[in-house]
């Protein structure tokens, strides 16, 4: 591969240098903020594809197999619950009151993962050969014009149930979940900006899937950074990381728990990646996400959990987030 793997001190420091000179970039980072990759001018390269709102090098290409199909091979319940029992004991000894508890599932597929990034639209989408594709609704922070935005999105439902949308805004368990997270990533975006408030709360997009179109809800949280923001560019991501929506609250107690309780480590997935124009920058949180390991393909899901979690709902959430891009 031509763009190699960079310790995340290296990809800090550059993304100031770049900001500073307006240079446009592409940035990746994994989960535990340790290593990743930096492009220089993206749009000019053809290895690491991407698309964001702000810019992409994603072009048209045709896929022959259009049949798309997805085969999951979840873990049995009971070793997924081992995990879920450790994080209500961390809840019950004060350790977290939100935590993002997620799953690796091995997986068949008809499909690439170049041919997966080809079929998706999503808002944020990241192809690395050989190695990943995430096709994620979730914007981790914007930047344009001195403001920092973040979109937490906590609490998914199908648009097959009835009266979808006054059952997710009205579930308690989801309401405390999403409360939370807002609370942490407003407290996220103060480390870095004044002005930290609430623009939207609870609002619902609607996202398309092969197993039919789900409700998402998200908040929009907006701050003032400083006059010399551009050339600051990697400290104001890094001092945020890991992304609050796939922690917990608090984080660094979270971030403790959630390694007792995930059997495996998840590596690039729940990073960050993020595109520079010279002038803004938009970044987005790697869920929708499928990783090769040889030859197998494991997609990686979970969501938020609170002390009013039940471990059979979360367990079937985490076995319907897996699904391939309409």
């Amino acid at each position: 591969m031509k763009h190699k793997i960079l310790a995340a001190k290296q990809i800090q420091h550059k993304m100031n240098k770049y900001g500073k000179l307006r240079l446009p970039y592409l940035f990746v980072i994994d989960y535990e903020v340790k290593q990743g990759f930096f492009v220089e001018n993206p749009l000019e390269q053809d290895e690491i594809l991407f698309r964001t709102p702000l810019g992409s090098n994603k072009k048209a290409k045709n896929v022959s197999n259009t049949d798309k199909s997805i085969e999951a091979f979840p873990a049995d319940f009971e070793e997924y619950k081992a995990g879920f029992d450790l994080v209500m004991e961390g809840f019950e000894q004060g350790k977290s009151k939100l935590l993002n508890y997620t799953a690796k599932t091995p997986i068949k597929c008809n499909l690439s993962l170049e041919e997966i990034f080809c079929l998706s639209d999503s808002l944020f989408e990241l192809y690395v050969p050989n190695m990943l594709v995430s096709f994620s609704p979730e914007r981790f922070v914007k930047i344009e014009n001195a403001i920092i935005a973040t979109y937490p999105m906590k609490g998914t439902i199908s648009t097959d149930i009835p009266d979808a949308r006054e059952i997710i805004l009205n579930d308690k368990k989801e309401s405390n979940e999403h409360r939370s997270v807002v609370e942490l990533l407003s407290d996220d975006l103060q480390k870095v900006a004044e002005n930290v408030q609430v623009k939207r709360y609870r609002y619902i997009d609607e996202i398309a899937t092969t197993k039919g179109n789900i409700l998402q809800v998200s908040s929009e949280i907006t701050g003032n950074l400083a006059n010399d923001y551009l050339s600051r560019l990697g400290d104001i991501i890094f001092s945020m990381l890991p992304a609050g929506s796939i922690a917990g609250h608090p984080k660094e107690a979270s971030l403790e728990l959630i390694r007792q309780a995930e059997k495996d480590k998840r590596e690039f997935y729940s990073g960050v990646f993020g595109y520079f124009d010279g002038e803004n920058l938009d970044t987005g949180v790697l869920i929708r996400f499928i990783t090769q390991e040889n030859k197998q393909y494991y997609f990686h899901s979970g969501g938020g959990i609170t002390a009013l979690s039940r471990a059979e709902k979360e367990y079937e959430e985490l076995i319907q987030k897996i699904y391939l891009p309409s």
